[in-house]
C-alpha cells in the first residue's frame, strides 16, 4: 500500500490545472483507492487469526465498500464516467503491496498490515488534501471528497492504535 500511495501522490503531483486531473479521472482514482483497501482487508481476513487485525480489517471493508459505492451512486448521479489515468502505477504498486503482504504470516503479517494501513491512509490523506481536493471541478463531488476525509482520518488513528498493540503484543513476549 506504501508503494501504491507514494505512486499516487507522484502521479498527482501535476497541478490542478492538469487537464488529465479532472472529475473523471478523480473519480476513477477514488474509487480504485477503496477498491484496493478492500482488497487488502480481505487479505486480512484471510491470513491473520488475531482478533483486532480482523476486526479493523473487517470494519475498513465494511466503510470503503460504502464510500466507492456512494462515490459510484455521486459519478452516476453528475453522469460522469470514472477514467483512469493513461499510466496508472496505481495497478502495479497495489500488486507490490499484496505480494509483500501475501509473502507474511503471524505476526509478522499482523506487523506489516497495520504498517501498510497506516501509511496508505495517510498517503490518502496527503494527496486528497494537496492535489486531488484542489482539482475538483463539481461542487457535489468536492463535498462529497469532503465528506469523507473524516472517515479516512478516524481509519488512520485506528490503524496506528492497531500498530501501537500489536507492538505492545510483541514486546511482552
Amino acid at each position: 500500500m506504501m508503494a501504491l500511495l507514494f505512486a499516487l501522490g507522484a502521479m498527482l503531483g501535476a497541478p490542478p490545472t492538469n487537464p488529465a486531473l479532472d472529475d473523471a479521472t478523480i473519480v476513477a482514482i477514488f474509487d480504485a483507492a477503496n477498491g484496493y483497501d478492500i482488497e487488502t482487508g480481505q487479505l486480512a481476513l484471510q491470513k491473520s487469526h488475531t482478533k483486532a487485525v480482523r476486526d479493523l480489517a473487517q470494519q475498513f471493508i465494511n466503510d470503503h465498500t460504502a464510500v466507492r459505492q456512494q462515490g459510484r451512486d455521486l459519478a452516476k448521479r453528475l453522469k460522469v464516467t470514472p477514467t483512469p489515468p493513461k499510466e496508472n502505477p496505481l495497478a502495479h504498486d497495489h500488486e507490490q503491496a499484496l505480494k509483500l503482504l501475501r509473502s507474511k504470516s503471524g505476526a509478522e503479517f499482523d506487523r506489516a498490515y497495520a504498517d501498510e494501513e497506516v501509511r496508505y491512509h495517510q498517503a490518502v490523506l496527503d494527496a486528497v488534501s494537496s492535489t486531488l481536493l484542489p482539482a475538483v471541478q463539481n461542487a457535489d463531488l468536492k463535498a462529497f471528497v469532503e465528506k469523507v476525509g473524516p472517515a479516512f482520518q478516524g481509519h488512520l488513528e485506528a490503524a496506528k492504535q492497531l500498530q501501537k498493540q500489536l507492538a505492545q503484543a510483541t514486546a511482552g513476549k
